[in-house]
C-alpha cells in the first residue's frame, strides 16, 4: 500500500444538515493495521450557538496506562464542559486526557468521551487528531504499529530514543574542540545544541540555525537512526537565581516566548523532512527548581524567583513547550530536574516532583508529552561516589551529618536520578519515563582523585578524604576549578537511565569572571568570580570558579584543557 496522508475525518465526513451530525469514518482502502490509532469525532446535536460532541478513540499500537488526545479547531469553538475525560483548551488547541478510572487502553481497545462547546459561524470538524503525540487516522504505509520492535514504523516513539542510534555531532562545537591541543580525542563526541535565545533558531551571525543542524543530522544519519539533542532555554525571567544565565525575555513576556520562540521551533521540528530523526529536547534548565528552593521565606530566596512563582510564567512556559513539542511524533521531551545538590533534600525532593507534574499539565500539556527527565545539566555533581554511601556512619555519626552532605538524602547523581525517577512516578508521571544524566563535566579525575575512603577520624575527614567531587561546596556551579570530563555519552548505562549525555558542550563557559557588556541579556554573577566569598546558596563559601572566563556559552579554552586533563575515565 502506498503511503497516504489521508486523515480519517477529512476522508469521509458525513454531515447531516437536519440533525447537525458530523461523523468521520475510515476510508475503505486503508488497512486498520497500518493506522496507529483512529478517532471518531461525532457532533451529536448542534444549535445556533453550541453543540454536543462524542469522541471515540481506538488504539492500534502498544497498550497504554494513560492517554491524551489532542486536536485544534479552525474556528472559535470553545469547550464548556465534558465527561469521561479531563478536557482543557488553550486557544484553539484542545487536550482530552484520561480520568483516573479509564487510563488503561489496550491494543485494539477503545475509549469514549464527550463534551459540550460553544461556537459562532461555522462549526468545522477538526482535521487532525493525535494520541500521545502520534497522528491518528493516517496510513503509515503498511507497517505494524502494534509491534514496538518494528523499525520501519515511523509513528511510534521508541522506549529509549538513544537505543540503537547514533547521536548528532555538532560541527561547530567539534571544530572548536579539534582546534585545541589534544582536542581531537573528543571532538567526535555528541553534544547538545543550545537554543538559548530567539536569534539562535535562525542562527546567530554566521552560525548554524536549527534547520542547519537538522540538515546536518540527516547527512550524519545515513541509513541508521540518529538522535539530535536540543536544549530549549529561553523562559521569561530565565534562571531567576543566577545572573550569568539570565535571558532576553522579561518576567512577563510569556506571549513572546510562545509566539517568537516555541512556535517557530515547533514549526521547524514538525517539518516532514525531519520525521526520521529522533529529536530529544531538554526543556528549560534551571528554572522550575528555583520555584521550590529560592522563593518565599527561605534564606536562599530572591525577589526575581518570587516574581516568577507569583506570575506562573515558568509553569505556563514549560507546559506550553511540552504541549507544542509533544504533539510532534518524533520529539522526545525531557524536563530539567536539577541535580542531587539542589533537590536531594527532603524539603525539595517531593515538592519538586509535584511542581513538575503541575507544569506537565499546564497550557494543554499532559504527562504523555513527557518522555523523561534530565539531571545535572551543565553541572558538576559526581556520577557515582564509590568511597562512601549515604548509609555509612563514622564513630556513630551518619554521613548525612557531614558538612559536605549536610543532611542530603543523596551523595551522587546516579542514585539521585534513580530515586527521583521513582518520586516522579509517584507524583503521577508515566511509569516508563527515562532519565538522562549530563556527564560532560563531572569526571573529577586527575591527580587529586581519591583512591579510597578518607580517614575515619571524623565523619568530615571520612567524606572529604574520599569524595571525588572536589568542589568547595556542592552549591558551586560556575566554571569549577579541578573538574574533568565524565563518562562518555552512552545509551542505557544503568537501571532507569536512558543515557549518559554531554548536553553541556565541554569548553563553553558558565559565565564571565567579571562584568562584560553584551547584547545577549547575560548579567554578571559573582558566583563566577573566583574572589567571591559566597552567599546562602553555597554556604557562604568561595565560588571555586576559574579566572578569566568569557560570557556563558562562549568558548573557554583554559576550561576545556582542564576538563581533558582531569577526565575520568581518563582520555587515551
Amino acid at each position: 500500500m502506498s503511503r497516504t496522508r489521508t486523515a480519517l475525518v477529512a476522508a469521509l465526513a458525513l454531515v447531516a444538515g437536519a440533525s447537525g451530525t458530523a461523523l468521520a469514518n475510515v476510508p475503505a482502502d486503508v488497512g486498520i493495521a497500518a493506522i496507529p490509532c483512529t478517532v471518531n469525532y461525532q457532533v451529536q446535536s448542534q444549535w445556533s450557538t453550541g453543540f454536543t460532541a462524542a469522541v471515540t478513540v481506538t488504539n492500534n499500537s502498544a497498550a497504554k496506562s494513560s492517554w491524551a488526545v489532542k486536536w485544534a479547531y479552525a474556528g472559535n469553538q470553545a469547550v464548556t464542559n465534558g465527561w469521561n475525560a479531563k478536557i482543557t483548551q488553550s486557544g484553539t488547541a484542545v487536550t482530552a486526557a484520561n480520568e483516573s478510572y479509564n487510563g488503561t487502553l489496550a491494543t485494539g481497545g477503545s475509549v469514549s468521551f464527550g463534551f459540550n462547546a460553544s461556537y459562532s459561524g461555522t462549526n468545522a470538524i477538526p482535521t487532525t487528531f493525535t494520541l500521545d503525540g502520534v497522528t491518528c487516522n493516517v496510513d503509515d504505509g503498511g507497517t505494524d504499529p502494534t509491534d514496538p520492535t518494528d523499525p520501519t514504523d515511523p509513528t511510534d516513539r521508541v522506549d529509549n530514543p538513544y537505543s540503537g542510534a547514533k547521536v548528532y555531532v555538532n560541527p561547530e562545537w567539534s571544530a572548536k574542540a579539534a582546534a585545541e591541543t589534544g582536542g581531537s580525542r573528543i571532538s567526535s563526541q555528541p553534544t547538545g545544541v543550545w537554543l538559548d535565545r530567539i536569534a539562535a533558531i535562525e542562527g546567530v551571525g554566521s552560525g548554524m540555525g536549527l534547520r542547519d543542524h537538522l540538515d546536518a543530522a540527516l547527512t550524519q544519519k545515513g541509513s541508521g537512526e540518529e538522535v539530535v539533542q536540543l536544549v530549549v532555554y529561553d523562559l521569561p525571567g530565565r534562571d531567576c537565581a543566577a545572573l550569568a544565565s539570565n535571558g532576553e525575555l522579561g518576567p512577563t513576556e510569556i506571549d513572546r516566548y510562545k509566539s517568537e520562540f516555541i512556535d517557530p521551533i515547533a514549526a521547524i521540528l514538525a517539518d516532514s523532512k525531519y520525521a526520521s530523526l529522533r529529536i530529544v529536547t531538554t526543556i528549560e534548565i534551571d528554572s522550575l527548581p528555583n520555584l521550590v528552593t529560592n522563593t518565599g521565606s527561605r534564606a536562599t530566596a530572591t525577589a526575581a524567583c518570587d516574581t516568577m512563582l507569583a506570575n506562573g510564567n515558568y509553569v505556563k512556559g514549560v507546559g506550553y513547550a511540552l504541549n507544542k513539542l509533544g504533539a510532534i511524533p518524533n520529539v522526545y521531551n525531557y524536563i530539567d530536574a536539577g541535580h542531587h545538590g539542589w533537590l536531594g533534600w527532603d524539603d525539595n525532593f517531593a515538592p519538586s516532583a509535584q511542581l513538575f507534574y503541575q507544569a506537565a499539565n499546564a497550557e494543554g500539556a499532559t504527562v504523555a508529552d513527557v518522555h523523561g527527565f534530565i539531571t545535572n545539566t551543565a553541572n558538576y555533581s559526581a556520577l557515582k561516589e564509590n568511597n562512601f554511601t549515604i548509609n555509612d556512619t563514622v564513630n556513630g555519626t551518619s554521613v548525612r551529618q557531614s558538612k559536605w552532605v549536610d543532611w542530603n538524602r543523596y551523595v551522587d547523581e546516579l542514585s539521585y536520578a534513580q530515586g527521583f525517577r521513582n518520586q516522579l512516578v509517584t507524583a503521577g508521571f508515566n511509569s516508563g519515563i527515562g532519565m538522562l544524566i549530563d556527564t560532560s563535566r563531572n569526571g573529577w579525575g586527575g591527580t587529586a582523585r581519591p583512591t579510597g575512603p578518607g580517614a575515619t577520624t571524623t565523619v568530615d575527614t571520612y567524606v572529604d578524604g574520599g569524595r571525588y567531587d572536589r568542589r568547595i561546596h556542592v552549591g558551586n556551579w560556575c566554571n569549577q576549578s579541578g573538574a574533568g570530563l565524565g563518562e562518555r555519552p552512552q545509551a542505557s548505562p544503568a537501571t532507569g537511565i536512558d543515557a549518559y549525555v554531554w548536553m553541556k558542550p565541554p569548553g563553553e563557559s558558565d559565565g564571565s569572571s567579571t562584568a562584560i557588556a553584551n547584547d545577549e541579556g547575560k548579567g554578571f554573577d559573582r558566583m563566577c568570580d573566583p574572589t567571591y566569598t559566597g552567599n546562602a546558596r553555597n554556604g557562604n563559601s568561595m565560588s571555586g570558579a576559574l579566572a578569566n572566563a568569557p560570557l556563558s556559552g562562549h568558548w573557554f579554552s583554559a576550561q576545556f584543557q582542564q576538563l581533558m586533563q582531569n577526565a575520568y575515565p581518563p582520555l587515551s
